[in-house]
């Protein structure tokens, strides 16, 4: 393992990969094996990886980038049993049963990355907090009583509900506060994680794409480079699942989502994980973290929201931002620079809960996706569950994360959610962005109409065009420009490419095909 030099694949960057070290691991050379092979080296699969390596197995761990370089790096960190998706909600989904074993489960995963940095002195700036949910809608106060006793419902002790939020930029608002949160930084973390499993002697590769997934008896993973590496169990911790064509996918929604780092005095700073009301709601934290290059500590004010389905957005995604940073000035009049802006791509599943244990269909291939927003502990949960199911022990969560599971509760979830799927193949029967590729500014991207066939054209900063076929090649939807993070994004499953249309993160598992060139402008 070395350290390579910063380099930035999407359009934007976030604080966590400015401030953390970055490890290089080399590609994958030659045919291997393992008992497990791990794809994706992200939250869900190191610690599905550490935690099999700790029991003894040999894991070999292969990702298309470097470790904690996808979602994982656009997070926001907190880490909560107080779900985005609340209880009220999931109450209706799952039951009171279901429910305690939410809020036990994501404790328990709370408590789990807690024990790890002291097990293997990772310094990731894990501080315990309260978390706060806001109410600031009209119907805060029926809101906030039936969400308390809902938690109450979920075994959850200590939930407070205060007439005032501690928080002077809410303090008009009552809130409920809840006990044993925290929050950390995700890729020092991470770090920590990937140097403990090559202590307990697993093996990790970068830049290695997975083509292939076998499972079975003679159970296989492909590379785009032709290695074959034997495993006895596979597990796809992908963010959402690259070896499944349909499956899953009718059962979970992508959605992306903002954040921003501004510079905040340490005196301004405050303690305490809250997010709002508002449909989409706003999160928020602070964070002091050393920089990467050991030039001092800065503490930064985070906030995130502005949610929308991937693909789908109005106004464009670039807009978010700004309208992020005048909601956070409003409430944040002592907040500095904007230092960072990013989004990440967060899946929604139907009923609120991951989908973690055997894929549906394969006999030892495991798979971890439907974050719904709280992946830091939902991936703590996936090497949990999962290293438990492959070594044959006995799990409290793994019905309930079941990616097999049906909840008939969910059934209007998901018809919507794939009804609003089905009307995106109507983008075949309209016209392009723009009329000609000459209307596209230098480093934008529009998709145009040629005959039958739609293209998408990205100009670079030179002015020189790039053309490559709008077609998704997952499911066949027109993709859409991301005026972000200057990426392709599938307003269908969410696949995601870069300008020049290199896959950056599936269902889709190859970039999109290429189109004649035209020349600079």
């Amino acid at each position: 393992m070395s350290t390579s030099s910063r380099q930035t694949t999407n359009g934007t960057k976030s604080l966590w990969l400015a401030s953390a070290p970055e490890p290089h691991f080399a590609t994958l050379e030659g045919n291997a094996s393992a008992d497990v092979c791990v794809v994706g080296a992200g939250m869900a699969g190191l610690s599905a990886a550490y935690m099999l390596a700790r029991q003894g197995q040999s894991v070999l761990v292969v990702d298309m980038g470097q470790i904690g370089r996808g979602e994982t790096s656009r997070t926001t960190a907190h880490l909560v049993s107080a779900l985005d998706h609340r209880y009220v909600e999931l109450l209706r989904y799952h039951g009171e049963t279901g429910i305690r074993l939410i809020a036990d489960s994501h404790s328990a995963a709370i408590d789990q990355i807690e024990r790890i940095t002291q097990r293997e002195k990772i310094d990731c700036e894990f501080v315990r907090h309260f978390g706060f949910l806001v109410g600031t809608t009209k119907d805060a106060e029926s809101t906030l009583t039936k969400e308390e006793k809902a938690a109450q419902l979920a075994g959850l002790s200590g939930v407070l509900h205060l007439p005032i939020c501690p928080l002077g930029a809410f303090a008009a608002n009552p809130c409920l506060r809840f006990p044993n949160q925290a929050q950390f930084h995700p890729l020092k973390y991470l770090h920590g994680l990937a140097q403990a499993i090559l202590r307990h002697g697993g093996k990790i590769y970068g830049d290695t794409r997975v083509k292939q997934v076998t499972g079975g008896k003679d159970a296989s993973v492909v590379t785009e480079a032709g290695q074959t590496i034997s495993a006895r169990s596979i597990v796809v911790a992908t963010n959402t699942p690259m070896n499944d064509m349909v499956t899953m996918h009718t059962k979970q929604a992508p959605y992306r989502t903002y954040a921003i780092g501004l510079t905040i005095p340490a005196n301004a700073s405050f303690s305490g994980l809250f997010w709002d009301t508002e449909d989409p709601f706003h999160y928020v934290r602070c964070h002091e973290t050393a920089a990467g290059d050991g030039s001092g500590k800065q503490t930064y004010l985070i906030v995130g929201g502005e949610d929308h389905k991937t693909g789908q957005a109005d106004p464009p995604e670039a807009e978010m931002f700004e309208n992020l940073e005048r909601w956070t000035r409003t409430r944040f009049p002592q907040a500095g620079a904007r230092e960072f802006a990013w989004s990440g791509q967060v899946m929604d599943s139907i009923d609120g809960l991951a989908f973690i244990g055997r894929n549906p269909g394969d006999e030892n291939v495991y798979i971890a996706t439907g974050d719904c927003g709280v992946g830091m502990t939902h991936g703590t949960l996936a090497g949990m569950i999962l290293s438990d199911l492959i070594t044959g022990r006995e799990n409290p969560w793994a019905t309930l994360y079941d990616p097999a599971r049906k909840r008939l509760s969910g059934a209007w979830e998901f018809t919507k959610e794939n009804f609003n799927v089905a009307l995106q193949y109507f983008d075949w029967l309209t016209g392009g962005d723009v009329e000609s590729a000459d209307k596209i500014g230098r480093n934008e991207g529009a998709v145009i109409r040629r005959g039958l066939s739609k293209i998408a054209v990205y100009r670079d900063d030179n002015g020189t065009f790039h053309e490559m076929s709008a077609t998704c090649p997952h499911l066949g939807c027109v993709v859409e420009w991301n005026t972000a993070e200057k990426s392709w994004d599938c307003p269908c499953h969410g696949s995601r490419f870069d300008a020049h249309g290199k896959l950056l993160s599936g269902p889709a598992n190859s970039n999109l095909k290429s189109a004649a060139h035209k020349g600079a402008s």
